[in-house]
């Protein structure tokens, strides 16, 4: 009876501590590109070129992938399906000469929505580019807000990788 009491005891001050962490997340990440930012921003807003520099889709390389619509225009879009990076998809909202922003819509392994935030600001001469990767969301009661903590490091971690990535498949 007593391992009852304590089991529920802390199964309750586990939904109580998650109710007190933040509900959102926001990561954001920052590097230099040796290329002016229009060529830069025609890497990211043509999802033709995703796979690419993709932290995540290099994790399968196998996964299905269905592009739409016209590169670097609202309404672009990158589907996915994977055993190893689940299902999704990504979708250009807006753009402008130095701003993308993308839907993301997690399908699988979980149910999530997502957005990613870019910036490309000239720096140095003219010719090199500081990327700016911004990506916020909710993090739902309470598994995903126990979790917040980790998905933040390994978010900024992996957008590492992937700018580090973008910037060798730009410099060439």
């Amino acid at each position: 009876m007593i391992f009852l009491y304590i089991f529920v005891g802390l199964i309750l001050t586990l939904l109580i501590i998650s109710a007190l962490m933040p509900k959102t997340y926001n990561v954001e990440k920052s590097g230099i590109i040796k290329k002016p930012a229009a060529e830069v921003m025609s890497h990211v807003s043509n999802f033709n070129d995703y796979a690419a520099w993709n932290p995540w889709q290099q994790m399968e390389p196998g996964a299905i992938k269905t592009i739409s619509g016209n590169p670097g225009t609202t309404g672009h879009k990158y589907e996915w399906r994977g055993k190893k990076i689940g299902v999704g998809n990504l979708t250009i909202r807006s753009i402008d000469q130095k701003h993308i922003h993308i839907d993301i819509v997690f399908l699988k392994p979980w149910k999530a929505n997502a957005k990613d935030n870019w910036l490309f600001e000239p720096w140095g001469d003219g010719n090199e580019t500081k990327v700016t990767w911004q990506n916020s969301g909710d993090l739902p009661w309470p598994m995903a807000r126990l979790m917040g903590p980790m998905i933040n490091k390994n978010l900024h971690y992996q957008f590492g990788i992937g700018l580090e990535n973008l910037r060798k498949m730009c410099e060439g």
